[in-house]
């Protein structure tokens, strides 16, 4: 049952990962606290690995397809290197109650993020130093802290203000995603030996072949109803966990 749990939960953060080109940690870290009764830090240094080899698996489409601003993700990893490395060695220490409560604030963010209607004309342009700073120290910060990549904060960002097309902001994210969490995984080390690595493990490989089998077709595909139920599912996600921080 564990097996076909975790293949199933996998298929679900693949699909999100593929489609929309975010989200994947948001749903791996609840899913492995109130599915799997890990704790709040395994959770996050689990969902760490499980997104980066989901991410990595969808951004093979993306770079055939010339969707992935590799420059632009480059020095967004680069800049919030510093705030990555350094909170992914100091998350040991946190209580359980400030990841979970910092955690759902973050759900809360993203779901809005999801519901920002984007700019569907326009020519591409170039991100500012100012953002490119300001966004890679956040990314940085959160990915380090709670396992999440960021992704649900670049494309927003090279959507709404930059005008980039969606395939492609989705496509760049992905790459942010894969290089943010490889390095905060590497920080989470001390952590490795307090994990079960059997779910996690089952859940990457179905979340692989089901972000590749979707981020293929996300062009396809509109993801205006999907981004909205997914916000939903985020808001939802939100409360329970902030409940079971501060109520249960």
């Amino acid at each position: 049952m564990l097996i076909i749990e975790g293949l199933i939960a996998g298929a679900l953060i693949g699909s999100v990962l593929g489609f929309i080109g975010a989200g994947g940690a948001m749903l791996s870290v609840p899913i492995l606290i109130y599915g799997f009764d890990f704790s709040a830090s395994q959770a996050t240094t689990a969902a760490l690995a499980v997104v980066l080899l989901a991410a990595a698996s969808g951004l093979v489409p993306k770079f055939k397809s010339k969707d992935v601003l590799v420059k632009e993700a480059l020095i967004i990893c680069l800049l919030g290197l510093t705030t990555n490395i350094s909170i992914s060695l100091i998350a040991y220490r946190l209580s359980e109650r400030f990841i979970l409560t910092g955690f759902s604030l973050v759900l809360l963010v993203a779901g809005i993020s999801m519901l920002i209607k984007p700019f569907t004309s326009g020519p591409e342009r170039k991100m500012p130093t100012w953002v490119l700073v300001l966004v890679s120290l956040v990314i940085g910060s959160i990915t380090g802290l709670f396992g999440i990549g960021g992704g649900f904060l670049a494309i927003p960002i090279l959507v709404l203000f930059f005008q980039v097309p969606q395939n492609k902001a989705a496509g760049t994210a992905l790459l942010i995603i894969v290089l943010n969490s490889t390095i905060s995984f590497l920080g989470h080390y001390k952590i490795w030996s307090e994990v079960n690595w059997a779910t996690p493990i089952t859940m990457a490989i179905s979340a692989v072949i089901v972000a590749q089998i979707a981020s293929g077709k996300s062009a396809h595909v509109s993801p205006n109803i999907l981004k909205r139920a997914f916000a939903i599912l985020l808001f939802t996600i939100s409360v329970i966990t902030l409940l079971n921080a501060w109520v249960f």
